[in-house]
């Protein structure tokens, strides 16, 4: 699959912009920072500026290109919502997900104070998934503005996830993705955190998805919870497959 996706997630990537700005906690040891040095030292021409914002307009063909239909997660490279984005810009994504509509669109931002404000000037079809990254209790306020955004399915990404989230207001929100940091200087992650949002999800009959634990070695630490993997999915996604 061209652009396939390690991530448990999704299927695939999409990055018709890349570099990013950090913003919160969670941006401290940012994986796509981290990438886009090692594929601008390889070369790649997507990367020439490193990890300083750029858009890529000969990218957005690349969905309609892809026949079979996939989740594709929306700049993991970097936040569709930056300020330095022209609005025309992230109307023509959004024209390119509005079209392609055999697809899912995953797009996780931090900033859904912006995405809120474009809202009203893009046309969310019903393939067009919005989430927020919520890695800590400063970033909470996240959840307010996306409830706000009229995506037919709206979800959070609490990774990294740095610190507990008590009483984790769902509604509105219909999937929640958890994981801790992982890479050099990761932060960790305590299990007590981790249940408690599974329990709270599962107390409002909203999907849990467990990423990983994280850590320097990631894949020794694995994704198992209680001796188990959760991985949820919307039950949106779950009938689309099933269609397809």
């Amino acid at each position: 699959m061209a652009d396939a996706s390690r991530i448990e997630w999704t299927d695939a990537t999409w990055n018709p912009v890349t570099g990013c700005r950090k913003i919160s906690a969670g941006c401290q040891n940012c994986y796509a920072e981290r990438m886009a040095k090692r594929l601008q030292a390889m070369g790649k021409p997507q990367y020439v500026k490193g990890f300083d914002v750029a858009i890529h307009p000969e990218m957005l063909d690349r969905p309609a290109k892809w026949k079979k239909p996939r989740t594709i997660f929306v700049n993991s490279m970097s936040d569709l919502f930056l300020r330095e984005i022209p609005f025309d810009f992230v109307r023509r994504v959004f024209d390119v997900m509005n079209r392609c509509t055999h697809h899912v669109f995953q797009v996780l931002t931090k900033r859904p104070e912006v995405a809120a404000e474009y809202a009203d000037r893009l046309h969310w079809s019903d393939n067009i998934w919005l989430g927020a990254t919520v890695e800590d209790k400063d970033t909470l306020g996240r959840i307010v503005c996306l409830r706000t955004i009229p995506a037919k399915l709206r979800f959070l990404s609490l990774e990294p996830l740095l610190t507990p989230l008590r009483r984790l207001p769902l509604r509105g929100v219909h999937w929640v993705i958890v994981g801790g940091e992982s890479g050099p200087g990761s932060r960790p992650m305590k299990p007590e955190w981790v249940r408690s949002i599974r329990d709270t999800c599962v107390g409002r009959g909203v999907p849990f998805f467990f990423k990983q634990w994280g850590g320097t070695n990631k894949k020794k630490a694995g994704r198992l919870l209680d001796g188990r993997t959760w991985d949820e999915m919307p039950l949106a996604l779950e009938e689309r497959l099933a269609v397809a």
